[in-house]
């Protein structure tokens, strides 16, 4: 099983998006190290679209949320934690 969060980007915020990614892909690549997320990106047109991430349990979802800095600073706003039973043909 997999988890699945969905992100929607803050269009009174978007403007800030240069200012903190540096922050929020430093914060990204440490988390990915640790393990746990599988996948993080952006739909075609973020700021209308959003952006979603794959983790491999809801408590390393909820760990990366309470943390990243696009989250803190109001730029990203999550969805619910959704359980995704994916099929891998990996």
């Amino acid at each position: 099983m997999e988890y699945v969060v969905f992100y929607a980007t803050d269009p009174t915020t978007a403007t800030r998006i240069p200012e903190i990614y540096p922050r929020h892909r430093e914060y990204l690549d440490a988390f990915a190290a640790e393990g746990g997320l599988l996948g993080i990106g952006p739909f075609d047109d973020p700021a209308s679209n959003g952006s979603m991430a794959i983790f491999t349990s809801r408590e390393r979802a909820e760990q990366f949320i309470a943390r990243d800095p696009f989250v803190l600073e109001g730029i990203a706003h999550p969805s619910d934690i959704r359980e995704w039973d994916a099929l891998n043909y990996r």
